[in-house]
Formats: structure tokens, sequence, C-alpha cells
């Protein structure tokens, strides 16, 4: 006997077919949403800091500074204009117990330092945390000094000694950010903020 199979049985099998791999995917999204939460963030170090355009990263002590750097960077508080750029890496830790390789590909973020909100951004670079491995996290990061410690010159030029390790002052930073992970279904913003722990970076270098 010949069984003639029916449009509606063809239909039901197709959509039983996309229940599971939406089934499967919402799995897979879950897996990676899970993986991200088990990433523990933290701050590193500071890289290429600048200060009016001079380089901190070579400068040890006050004395380091040469009259004409020392003369820009004076010029700039008089301005009251004193831009400021760096690196701010993070490690990302996945543990090896995770089994899941954890994938970001969009981070926006708030940067606190000294206990005060400053800028915020969003990098779009993609990384990989796989389980057992440490990943660094660039974020290159610009702001004007003056524009949230204006009160004090001198804490302005302090907070940048901290970051760039000069003399013994330092800097107390902080990153408050949601991450965006790529999932079979697309990429997914998480739901809610990761704040790294808050870490002082500076102090005398060897």
């Amino acid at each position: 006997m010949r069984v003639v199979r029916t449009p509606i049985r063809s239909g039901f099998r197709i959509a039983a077919a996309a229940t599971i791999l939406l089934a499967l995917a919402a799995c897979a999204t879950m897996r990676g949403l899970m993986a991200l939460r088990q990433v523990a963030f933290e701050v590193d170090r500071v890289a290429t800091v600048r200060i009016a355009g001079v380089s901190l990263d070579q400068v040890r002590s006050p004395r380091d500074l040469d009259m004409l750097d020392a003369a820009r960077i004076a010029a700039a508080v008089m301005r009251r204009q004193v831009p400021l750029s760096f690196d701010l890496h993070l490690l990302g830790r996945n543990p090896a117990e995770n089994q899941t390789t954890a994938r970001l590909v969009r981070l926006r973020w708030i940067l606190d330092l000294n206990g005060r909100e400053t800028v915020s951004g969003t990098i779009e670079t993609a990384y990989a945390f796989p389980p057992g491995q440490v990943t660094d996290v660039r974020i290159p990061i610009a702001l004007d000094l003056w524009q949230f410690f204006q009160g004090s010159a001198a804490d302005a030029i302090d907070l940048a000694a901290g970051l760039a390790g000069i003399g013994t002052a330092r800097t107390e930073v902080a990153l408050r950010a949601v991450p965006t992970i790529d999932t079979p279904l697309g990429p997914i913003q998480y739901p809610g903020v990761i704040t790294i722990v808050r870490r002082a970076v500076g102090g005398p270098r060897p």
C-alpha cells in the first residue's frame, strides 16, 4: 500500500525540527552567558600614559621630566585643559572547570578614578576566554583631567602620576562594564553590570 505524505505532516516535521534547533541554540546561548559570568575580571595595569602630550612611560620621578615637558604640563594646567590618555589593561580569568570558552564581542564601560566617575565608552574588539587561561583586554582611554578635577591642579597631576607609577603617588581605578557576548542567536548584551574589582595602581616602580 502506498503511503502519501500530506503537507500537514511535513509541515509538522519542519516545525518540530525548527523547535529543536531553537532549543539547542538557546541552550548554547545560556552556556555562553554562564561562561562569561564565571570569568573573573581585574584591573591589571596602566600603560602608555600621556599627559598634555608628554609621555610618562619612562618617568620614574618628577626629576626625570625635562624643562620642556614640565613647561608643557604647566601650560596645560594654566589653560585649564589637561588631556590625559592611557591604556587600561584588564585580566579575564576563565576557570578550567568552566569547560566553555566565553566570547566577548563588545564592552560598554564607565571609568572611576579615585572614586569619581569620569568618562565612558565602548570597545568593539572581540576577545575569547578559553577555560583555564588568562586573557588581556586593552581599553584605550582619553579624558580631560581638568574637567573632572578642576578644584585642584595638584590633585590632577598626582592622579596622572599615580597612573604612571611616578614617585609614591597611587591612583584608585574602577571600571563598570556591560559586556555583549557572541551566541548562536547573535550578539546578546549581558543582563547586568560587571563591576571590576577596585584597585589602586601606581606607586614606586623598580
